[in-house]
């Protein structure tokens, strides 16, 4: 009822439902900050050395595809690491944010620089397997640093799992927006 009134009563006041680009762009990041976090959350699957499986990384690549590399940057990193201190993995949360951050950022570059030679699928299934090549070995080096490399090296075909379908499923989630015509840019 209250959305039908400000819909009628907005109508008549100019500007209602304009919103400043800079602050439309920062409310999607945010928002799209929320559902890597979900999406993170939702499923986790133990992985051999304290961390966990989970479903964040298509969000993840649709945050790159989609934002701005800043944007989906923060978008990422914020929400990925979020979901690791709400779950108990707080001393993954730093490493997250900068390897879930950078997963978008060459998401974004890459994608942006094949677009033009290879066309859209093409550039997103190679964006996206260089942006998880990205994140497996993220996470190589980083617990290499705390449990040795060679135990670090359990993680590596979960991670993998992890990233085949996050770029499945990312690649899908893009399609279905982009035939859509749903935007965030």
């Amino acid at each position: 009822m209250v959305r039908h009134i400000i819909y009628y009563f907005g109508k008549e006041v100019k500007g209602f439902y304009e919103m400043n680009t800079k602050t439309k762009k920062l409310v999607i990041a945010s928002l799209m900050a929320g559902i890597v976090c979900v999406a993170t959350m939702i499923i986790k699957i133990p992985s051999p050395l304290k961390g966990y499986v989970n479903l964040g990384d298509c969000i993840v690549l649709v945050s790159g595809w989609m934002l701005l590399p800043s944007y989906g940057f923060l978008a990422s990193g914020v929400g990925s690491a979020l979901a690791d201190i709400l779950s108990g993995y707080v001393i993954y949360a730093p490493a997250t944010f900068l390897i879930k951050g950078a997963m978008s950022l060459i998401a974004f570059c890459l994608y942006k620089l094949l677009q033009k030679k290879l066309g859209s699928l093409p550039s997103l299934i190679i964006s996206g397997i260089i942006s998880e090549i990205t994140m497996i070995l993220g996470y190589y080096i980083f617990e290499g640093f705390m449990y040795g490399f060679i135990p670090s090296a359990l993680n590596i075909p979960a991670n993998g799992i992890q990233g085949i379908f996050g770029l499945i499923i990312g690649v899908v989630l893009i399609k279905i927006f982009k035939k859509s015509k749903i935007s965030l840019e």
